[in-house]
């Protein structure tokens, strides 16, 4: 194992969950690779490893980024995809929490993550930003190359709830912004086009299992990438009053701690310059 990990950009941003961004943006560091393939992922250019985006850096200036996005103002360190790097990421915490961050850690995720490496983060990680995309493994399969993908990720958000617990947010005062989370979890859900019993499933598992204890945000921003051109299921945007059944559904299961999107939000704003800033 080297002391090497590559990152693609680390910078503000904005996009996120409202409490998490914020007003002042979310310190998001992007990694570069992924453990799932999935066929419609908007950030392609760094999640292939073969595509060669992004710049390695060593555990030293990977603490260095995280005191410098600190210094900048972010609510949070937002750590995206960083699982393959995790012995890594897990001590450049440790030396930028001994150095003087004192914001919280995001971990930001597909979802796809083991539990030993959840475990080497436990005490590190104070809110946790998963995915759970899929509960049926036929369609996990066909998008993302992971049909055991529901038992994998659901037994890693019981691990990540485990860790950290019901949700507390900043009051007024605090060092970060009124509102962002301090610790606690949001699950997120981006409901793909022709498949709202698949989403509805998913919805009604996490309501289920963990009911108003964690939050749950509901994404209608699925934007066709140039990969799923074989896909005649995903070749089209979500359709209004796809993403409207679904949300009308959780709402009738009592999900009560969540967020949605409004409006068309098909769009690149999302996918930010992957140009090494801030590496």
């Amino acid at each position: 194992m080297t002391d090497e990990l590559t990152v693609a950009r680390a910078a503000l941003h904005m996009w996120e969950e409202p409490c998490i961004s914020g007003e002042r943006g979310s310190g998001t560091v992007f990694f570069t690779g992924c453990p799932l393939h999935c066929v419609y992922c908007q950030n392609a250019e760094i999640s292939c490893e073969a595509a060669g985006a992004g710049k390695a850096v060593d555990t030293a200036r990977l603490t260095a980024i995280f005191l410098e996005l600190q210094e900048k103002g972010a609510n949070n360190i937002n750590l995206v995809t960083a699982g393959h790097f995790t012995p890594h990421v897990a001590d450049a915490i440790k030396r930028a929490k001994s150095q003087g961050l004192t914001i919280p850690v995001v971990y930001n995720s597909s979802g796809y993550e083991s539990y030993d490496t959840l475990r080497m983060l436990d005490g590190l990680i104070d809110v946790y930003l998963p995915d759970l995309k899929y509960n049926d493994p036929t369609v996990a399969a066909k998008h993302s190359g992971a049909p055991d993908y529901f038992d994998v990720a659901s037994r890693a958000i019981d691990e990540m709830v485990h860790q950290t617990g019901t949700p507390v947010f900043a009051d007024p005062g605090c060092q970060v912004d009124e509102g962002i989370m301090l610790r606690g979890m949001i699950v997120r859900h981006l409901v793909l086009p022709g498949h709202t019993d698949d989403s509805r499933r998913v919805i009604s598992y996490l309501h289920e299992r963990y009911g108003n204890d964690i939050y749950i945000s509901i994404m209608n921003q699925y934007t066709p990438m140039p990969r799923v051109r074989d896909y005649e299921d995903l070749g089209r945007a979500l359709f209004n009053y796809e993403y409207s059944e679904v949300v009308d559904f959780a709402v009738s299961i009592g999900v009560k701690n969540g967020f949605i999107q409004e409006g068309g939000t098909v769009a690149e704003s999302f996918i930010p310059p992957f140009n090494c800033e801030g590496v």
